[in-house]
């Protein structure tokens, strides 16, 4: 059977890649409808998130220790080789959406407003970062499926604060390319994620289908982003990128100790370098989007 999609590395020329993103704003207008500014936040994920809201899922069992979550979520204060499979892999979901989070915000503060983007460009990502910050909700609701409800974001560091703060300030020759990366890592991450809830979750299977059901909901979106992202490069970028994969996915993996104890980070970056959408489930696909030069057919 011929495989339905190319490398996400696939060579696109400047008019492939100013339909695609005509296709992408199409794409955006009905997936995440109305943009509500003042609350970084979007009419059908705001109703999607008050969906699992209003109908919960609790461990059956609830957490043996959660204080040792809470005293190693913000930073890991014990040997991550003593914690349990449940706890780690709870920490380090943390973990990657603040990050995430304090990308965003910084992101968020010095892109224009809908009202004042000049270009279709700048409008599709203000909407991407308002996506952005709906995935983190969704990872916190996340948390509190597991009982865990007295999370809160906290900044990083003030010199990576800085880091994420002048990142979306680089121009765009600079910004591109890493910019895609994170995006293509953060569905890596996700996908390995959601097979580990088989993992870590097998004696608790109504909170594994919801974890997955919330965890669908952000690399749907991400997914699209990879594409979103990578339509903002030429070829010359597009080699840069494939060499900064396992560098950027060592740096950032290497922050969150728990990654390196629940995946094979070797096996990630290669998933990283060889990403063609294929691996992806079609009801994902459904919902998501792809650069048409990445369709073989």
């Amino acid at each position: 059977m011929s495989a339905k999609y190319l490398s996400v590395f696939t060579p696109a020329s400047a008019q492939q890649r100013k339909e695609n993103f005509d296709d992408y704003w199409v794409f955006t207008q009905q997936h995440g409808g109305e943009l509500f500014e003042a609350d970084k936040d979007l009419a059908k994920k705001r109703a999607r998130l008050k969906y699992f809201e209003d109908n919960p899922v609790k461990l059956r069992t609830p957490l043996k220790d959660p204080e040792s979550f809470y005293r190693n979520y913000v930073e890991m204060q014990d040997d991550p080789k003593s914690l349990d499979k449940m706890t780690l892999m709870l920490t380090g979901i943390y973990k990657f959406a603040r990050h995430e989070w304090v990308g965003i915000k910084g992101a968020w503060d010095v892109s224009p407003s809908m009202e004042n983007a000049p270009t279709l460009e700048d409008k599709i990502s203000r909407i991407h970062l308002a996506e952005e910050f709906c995935h983190v909700r969704l990872f916190d609701e996340m948390l509190k499926t597991c009982g865990l409800d007295k999370v809160e974001w906290v900044p990083l560091s003030p010199w990576k604060e800085k880091v994420y703060e002048m990142f979306p300030k680089l121009p765009a020759f600079l910004l591109n390319a890493p910019a895609f990366v994170t995006e293509l890592m953060g569905v890596t991450f996700y996908l390995h994620l959601h097979k580990l809830f088989d993992d870590v979750l097998a004696d608790e299977p109504e909170v594994r289908d919801r974890l997955k059901e919330l965890l669908d909901e952000i690399t749907i979106d991400e997914v699209a982003h990879v594409g979103q992202r990578r339509n903002f490069i030429g070829a010359t970028g597009m080699k840069v990128s494939k060499k900064l994969v396992k560098p950027f996915y060592t740096m950032f993996f290497n922050d969150i100790p728990e990654v390196g104890e629940l995946f094979d980070v070797k096996q990630m970056i290669k998933d990283g370098k060889s990403f063609d959408f294929n691996s992806l489930p079609d009801y994902m696909i459904e919902r998501s989007w792809i650069p048409s030069y990445c369709k073989a057919v």
